[in-house]
């Protein structure tokens, strides 16, 4: 029941017909719904979170933890006494389903919602749900009934590809969960899982909080770069775009000092992944995790890791050199380019050599601006709509989201966006997309269930004078993250298990990735970027710029997340006997170039080693499938109709209902190698000499 780990919710819906004329008065254009400031429609009636009534109040989480537990005894008894088959899918997925509904939608509540007594009360439904679906996992019985459909070979071959996959996918569930073994060690299996939840928790607290120091030991005129606390100067980051070098300096051994508690729970959680992966059949935890991917094994993972480290060799060699050079310009008697200096000076040479300053490119990237650029190309695209719809009394858990219906222009509604744009106290400071619900055809009414998703940005709010400005890095978020979002609404999947984002985490990122491409793409830019104030239109040679300027550094760039992507597969590989900082070390030599830091534990700060766990290279090869996607199919015609909806054919509509490599193959009609996708990554560093042409000619 891994789907109950991600967000979904219960809303009402209906026929697009019906939704229209309830709320077309409350529609409005969506570029004007997100650069004024909200104007609420106060009606006496609460109708909950998302629409759920019993969750117009904190206590309402235990009413429907309550109903969702009962429902599932239902229909867990159900699913044991019925007939092989497929029912017995369907079964499973709404049992997985009505578990989700309520599990995923406290996931979202216990991190987001402003109020401290709706969080306590989530984080109440997510233990309870989450024991739960722990005895479910290894419920007997269940597996034994999946198991008897799965192993009857005239039944499986009467089922549709998506029925099969899916029932494969619910068994696997099962397998890495240890049903398979024998008591003693399903016990065991079980008591694994359970710690490494506490483990999980315990890794991602310590990986955010800050690390002090004594005052005394920094000098006085660096004391105003950090928080004070008390006696001590408190430092929760790298201050990596600092221009001052010892603040650098002094950010990046401090932050990453190691901490001897938080080293031994890194080392425990990974050798429990290994005892885990190895007793329920696995080689090792990385062998477990890839299994399903676009990658499939570690060594197909490593391969492409070590193969793109030699194509970019000479490059990455280059780009230091250059940073070497500009580090010895402004302080001749330290050139030596160290960990805390890649980013500030790939920055600087950026900025010095295209002229990118945000302030000149925010008056242009205005939220209803950027969000009627979204919506022109889905319609383009997709035949889709972005409309602006007014939240009910109670249904947003804040005041400032927006809520967008999502309208097709022949399938009518396809589903809700709630877009958290705004920043906010006790927010999370991460850009992320949050399904509340997934879609699904329900067998029991004859309906399709309509997907909800969360869009989570941390933008200033607009002001009586101004929009919000974008600057062209939030504005690249914007884009991505709406990627994820239209990627679960344009899914149709039969089931909710495998519905839009609900895939192989490889193929995950491939649309998120894609919409970079379409934001940075000057015929698609010149279709919404106008000056807030003049009307004016951005000139294609900043956005030419603009793209010339990734490519600075890019081999260094895109090294120092090969780096990343290898110390997380020898992490989750076969055990070394080695401490966590030897392995990054010797990662680190191989993989990056510039020197370890003695003292320092790097490592202890990388939380994607709990969400990306083995996984971490997922998006160096999404964006090489999407750079693929997008110079076959995007790159003459970016507007092309024909060519979108070849797009949600292929790949969007799926979800994880089909294998990801099977989904790749379809769009561009053969199935990339290795090879092909080392240097699909490669070639975007290529300079484009009509840049340098466009800008002496300007």
């Amino acid at each position: 029941m891994s789907a109950c780990k991600r967000l979904i919710h219960f809303v009402k819906h209906g026929r697009i017909l019906t939704f229209a004329r309830r709320n077309v008065t409350t529609w409005s254009p969506v570029g004007a719904a997100f650069n004024t400031p909200v104007k609420r429609l106060e009606l006496e009636h609460n109708v909950g979170l998302f629409g759920v009534p019993e969750l117009s109040s904190p206590a309402g989480f235990d009413v429907v933890t309550k109903r969702a537990l009962k429902d599932t005894q239902r229909l867990v008894d159900k699913t044991c006494i019925s007939p092989p088959g497929v029912e017995t899918v369907e079964c499973f997925d709404q049992l997985s389903d009505g578990l989700c509904k309520v599990a995923d939608l406290a996931d979202f509540v216990k991190v987001a919602h402003p109020d401290p007594l709706f969080r306590e009360a989530a984080e109440k439904t997510c233990i309870e749900i989450g024991t739960v679906v722990e005895k479910l996992n290894t419920n007997v019985e269940l597996c034994k009934n999946l198991k008897n459909l799965l192993n009857n070979p005239d039944i499986m071959d009467q089922l549709d590809p998506d029925t099969r996959r899916v029932a494969e996918l619910f068994m696997f569930d099962f397998e890495i969960s240890g049903i398979h073994l024998d008591e003693k060690l399903r016990k065991e299996a079980v008591a694994l899982h359970r710690k490494l939840l506490d483990l999980n928790n315990e890794f991602l607290t310590g990986s955010h909080t800050p690390n002090r120091i004594a005052r005394s030991a920094i000098p006085e005129h660096l004391h105003l770069h950090f928080a004070k606390e008390g006696s001590f100067i408190q430092i929760g980051g790298l201050h990596a775009d600092t221009p001052d070098v010892l603040v650098r300096e002094i950010a990046y051994r401090i932050y990453l000092y190691p901490n001897a508690q938080h080293i031994e729970c890194l080392e425990e959680l990974l050798k429990c992944r290994h005892t885990l992966a190895k007793l329920v059949g696995y080689e090792s935890y990385a062998h477990r995790a890839l299994k399903g991917t676009m990658a499939k094994t570690p060594e197909t993972v490593m391969e492409f890791l070590q193969l793109l480290t030699d194509k970019l060799s000479e490059r990455t060699s280059k780009d230091f050199e250059m940073m070497r050079d500009m580090k010895k310009k402004l302080n001749p008697r330290d050139s030596e380019i160290m960990p805390w200096d890649h980013p500030y000076f790939s920055g600087v040479l950026r900025a010095e050599r295209y002229n990118i300053e945000p302030s000149l490119y925010s008056p242009f990237f205005s939220l209803g601006a950027c969000m009627e650029g979204l919506n022109n190309l889905f319609s383009r695209l997709y035949g889709v709509s972005l409309l602006s719809e007014h939240p009910s009394t109670g249904e947003v858990w804040s005041s400032d989201i927006r809520k967008l219906a999502v309208v097709h222009e022949t399938e009518g509604l396809l589903g809700y966006i709630y877009c958290d744009f705004f920043q906010r106290t006790d927010k999370p400071h991460q850009d992320c997309h949050f399904t509340i619900r997934g879609g699904r055809h329900c067998q029991e009414t004859g309906q399709y269930q309509l997907p909800v998703v969360v869009l989570m940005l941390s933008l200033p709010h607009p002001t009586k004078s101004a929009p919000t400005l974008l600057t062209t890095g939030m504005m690249e978020n914007l884009f991505h993250e709406m990627g994820h979002a239209i990627h679960s609404m344009l899914g149709r999947t039969r089931y909710q298990h495998v519905t839009g984002t609900r895939c192989a985490t490889d193929f995950a990122e491939v649309p998120s990735i894609l919409m970079e491409y379409f934001a940075t793409d000057y015929r698609v830019v010149s279709q919404f970027a106008r000056h807030y104030q003049t009307g004016q239109c951005l000139p294609e040679s900043m956005v030419a710029r603009l793209c010339e300027s990734k490519k600075v550094c890019g081999a260094a760039d895109t090294q120092l997340q090969v780096f990343y992507a290898a110390l997380d597969q020898i992490y989750h590989g076969r055990p070394q006997n080695r401490s966590t900082t030897d392995l990054l070390k010797e990662m680190q030599q191989k993989f990056y170039g510039l020197p370890y830091v003695p003292n320092t534990a790097w490592q202890l700060r990388f939380s994607h080693l709990i969400g990306y766990g083995a996984k971490y290279y997922s998006y160096l090869m999404s964006r090489a499938v999407a750079s693929m996607v997008w110079k076959q199919c995007f790159v003459q015609d970016p507007l092309n109709r024909e060519m979108g909806e070849r797009y949600r054919r292929e790949m969007l509509a799926h979800g994880g209902a089909k294998e990801p490599m099977l989904m790749v193959e379809g769009m561009l009609q053969r199935r990339p190698t290795t090879e092909e996708l080392v240097e699909a990554l490669v070639s975007e560093l290529q300079p484009n000499f009509e840049t340098f042409l466009m800008d002496s000619e300007s």
